[in-house]
């Protein structure tokens, strides 16, 4: 029977859903997040349907008949509205259905369909994606093109967990419209971008094809300003002139009236770093074999503040310090923490939990988990429960956070959890209290100073146990006046160190710093960087094409890599997201700013691409080079070479010199200008997705690879002597041979893929140095 609840909206019970009738669709960005709504406002038991490999649910709450149906993030993309031949500038666009014009998002057709069915018998909207502005992006798009221009229509579910209670509160009191700040905001970045990244991509591109050549090169509003930066980085690295200077060690020991004992101390001239060699030989000279005295005791104790909770970029590179996560990692992880309702929302900027999340209620949950239930009741039996909040701030969503929700993690998972929750804890604790002592020692008028720290009271360490990392040294207690054994007096030849290159968490920290992308895009924009080949992965220094780009834009167009304007840009992102700017006034200044860079890049686009072409070639021939040919008559180099399977590894004589080596298949491969300390042959750099770089022999014979397999097994295993058959299928086992090691695999491959390992990896000692080297094994194996 049809009950009218209003005059607006008819609700039915769930059996009437196949039938005739309205509900209420609720529009989530992921299949995940819509399954853990449906459970949360289901009455009953969610009804769980499928449709083109697209999963939604049914649910009745309250008397209301509800449909929670997913996103596979953006089903929609911006295009040019109108394919013309490959020119710029272009700045007509629309937005049209990503598997149209994308191959990789060819599974987003299905749900743009399902919910477009689904929207047809709905009676009102809710969009419950992710509370940001990517979130209102994708639901807006959703509502206007699969639900029938229903963005204005529609309420909008806030959220910062998947916990059931919260999840009831956001639908129970949602807000009156989606938020059109975030919205307009975000539609703006991604027109914005599309007008830098296609209009300077092509640019470049075309610039190539001009001066002779072809390459598709890239860049954008964001990734030319992030290149300089590191350029600019690996350019002071390489103009540094190390200077000489002179430190000198006292080291001796001194009588501690508390051990009753001699205890050794080590103390460093005042002056520190000395750049007059005459006064270090003059120091030298002054106190040989001269009585030392303490002159002079000091301490000084100071309180160390308990941390501010973790916004996502702090935790991006608390994660890699502690965890060594590269930040794109942590990201994923952490998303996947919070599509389980472990975790708050990670996209946030805020350093700040505010009171209503209810801190008591928190840590009794925590208590529940006996990995956190000792440390979560002592917070509890405090007075009072405050932390430490710091000073940045997010409308969207607090600082992360721990539901306090249980569940199994291991791994990776586990490691950034516990990183989260113990920082969480941590916020709410005491001030550490620490104490520096500083001892003067007199020897014919030059001091040396000794000194060491100390913690005399824990306070939040203990909370963020075992990712505090601090020196604790403490020093013997003595009286002034008291006599010091020298044993030594040492004079360090020292030379200046040229900074550090940037590590992916620093980058990320110094684009924040320079208000350059947002706190979702600077991973991928480090990974593009990357990509493109602009930046080593390993070593995070711009590469030779990385550095001639740069210097060629900043010769001939330099507004490409200019650091203000995109800042400029994204300080207005910030007025359209606030109600103080329109988003179509930002695109027409940026289309007025674009079109003056690409008419000076118009007027130098053949020297600019006969300047690319040069250092391509040179980047290339850097990243090709393995290292000489080991068996080469004609002193060739092996090169990496692209051929109809794939790439591989072959002799820059050919076909003088017919040597060969297959690759592994997925894995990105670069020389490492090492050779094999067991046979000597090139060693290989392998990086996978989501797993380290492995070092590898590029020898499939070399010995260290068939340690556990004695060579008369392997021949009777090849010459047929000996055969085992393969588990799936029965067909024979045949040895194969790769870079990672001999193993066996099945003989009617491909057919069949069944493979299994023959003998471990042995160890192998370099006898020079006796330094103990695992061959062909990643950094995580060993």
């Amino acid at each position: 029977m049809v009950k009218i609840q209003n005059p607006v909206y008819i609700y039915m019970s769930s059996s009437f859903l196949n039938e005739i009738m309205t509900y209420q669709l609720i529009i989530t960005e992921k299949p995940s997040a819509a399954k853990k709504i449906a459970e949360a406002l289901a009455d009953g038991k969610p009804i769980k349907k499928t449709e083109g490999k697209v999963t939604y649910w049914e649910v009745t709450h309250d008397k209301h008949d509800i449909v929670v149906a997913p996103a596979a993030g953006h089903l929609y993309t911006i295009t040019e509205s109108e394919k013309k031949a490959w020119t710029y500038p272009v700045f007509d666009v629309k937005w049209i259905e990503s598997a149209e014009v994308d191959k990789q998002a060819a599974h987003t057709k299905v749900y743009v369909n399902v919910l477009k069915k689904l929207a047809k018998k709905a009676s009102a909207f809710i969009l419950a994606t992710d509370y940001d502005i990517e979130g209102d992006v994708i639901g807006y798009n959703i509502l206007k093109f699969c639900c029938g221009n229903k963005e204005h229509a529609a309420k909008r579910m806030k959220y910062s967990t998947l916990t059931t209670e919260e999840l009831r509160q956001s639908y129970q009191h949602p807000e009156k419209t989606i938020n059109w700040g975030q919205t307009n905001a975000g539609l703006t970045r991604h027109e914005l971008d599309w007008y830098y990244g296609i209009n300077l991509s092509r640019a470049l591109s075309l610039a190539v094809k001009t001066a002779g050549s072809f390459k598709i090169l890239s860049s954008g509003r964001v990734q030319g300003p992030a290149l300089k930066i590191v350029v600019d980085r690996e350019k002071e690295i390489m103009g540094f002139k190390s200077e000489p200077f002179w430190q000198i060690e006292l080291s001796g020991s001194v009588k501690d009236k508390k051990l009753h004992k001699d205890v050794a101390i080590s103390a460093w001239h005042k002056e520190d770093k000395i750049f007059d060699k005459k006064r270090a030989e003059e120091i030298m000279h002054k106190t040989k074999g001269k009585p030392a005295v303490i002159s002079e005791i000091a301490k000084r104790q100071f309180e160390q503040s308990a941390p501010t909770p973790f916004d996502l970029t702090t935790l991006q590179t608390e994660s890699f310090r502690c965890l060594k996560y590269q930040p794109k990692r942590t990201l994923e992880i952490a998303q996947d923490l919070y599509l389980s309702g472990l975790i708050s929302y990670p996209r946030t900027s805020s350093q700040q939990l505010p009171e209503q999340l209810g801190y008591k209620k928190l840590l009794q949950a925590l208590v529940k988990n006996p990995e956190y239930k000792e440390l979560a009741a002592r917070l509890l039996s405090k007075s009072s429960l405050k932390p430490n909040n710091g000073k940045k701030t997010d409308p969207a969503h607090p600082a992360i956070y721990p539901t306090g929700i249980k569940a199994h993690l291991d791994g990776q998972k586990h490691r950034l959890y516990d990183l989260i929750v113990k920082r969480f804890l941590a916020t709410f604790s005491d001030p550490a209290l620490r104490e520096t002592n500083f001892i003067d020692i007199d020897v014919n008028k030059e001091i040396f100073v000794a000194k060491g720290t100390r913690t005399i009271k824990s306070g939040w360490h203990e909370f963020y146990a075992p990712y505090v990392k601090l020196e604790e040294l403490e020093m013997p207690l003595v009286d002034k006046g008291d006599h010091v054994k020298v044993k030594d007096i040492l004079k360090h030849d020292m030379m200046t160190q040229p900074p550090k290159r940037y590590t992916v968490a620093s980058i990320i920290k110094e684009l924040e710093k320079q208000n350059l992308g947002t706190k979702a895009t600077r991973a991928s924009i480090i990974e593009t960087l990357f990509n493109r080949g602009y930046v080593d992965q390993t070593t995070l220094g711009a590469t030779k094409l990385g550095i001639q780009t740069v210097e060629t834009l900043e010769k001939y167009c330099p507004s490409i890599l200019d650091q203000q304007l995109t800042r400029h840009f994204e300080e207005e992102m910030d007025e359209i997201q606030e109600g103080k700017k329109k988003g179509v006034q930002v695109l027409e200044e940026a289309k007025d700013v674009l079109s003056k860079i690409l008419t000076v890049f118009k007027k130098h686009d053949k020297k600019i691409g006969e300047e690319l072409i040069v250092a391509n070639r040179e980047a290339y021939e850097i990243a090709s080079t393995i290292g000489p040919c080991p068996r080469c008559k004609h002193d060739g180099t092996l090169m990496l070479k692209k051929g109809k399977f794939g790439m591989f590894i072959a002799c820059s004589k050919y076909p003088d010199c017919e040597r060969t080596f297959k690759l592994p298949v997925g894995g990105l491969v670069k020389p490492t200008k090492k050779e094999c300390v067991v046979c000597g042959m090139p060693i290989i750099q392998v990086i996978k997705k989501a797993r380290r770089p492995q070092e590898l022999c590029l020898n499939t014979d070399c010995p260290s690879k068939h340690e556990g397999v004695s060579s008369k097994d392997i021949h009777d295993l090849e010459s047929g002597k000996t055969e085992k058959k393969c588990p799936t299928c029965k067909s024979p086992l045949i040895v194969r041979k790769s870079v990672y090691g001999i193993f066996l695999g099945c003989s009617t491959f491909p057919k069949c893929r069944y493979i299994e390992r023959v003998g471990e990896r042995p160890k192998y000692q370099k006898k020079e140095t006796e330094e103990k080297v695992e061959v062909g094994k990643s950094e995580e194996e060993s």
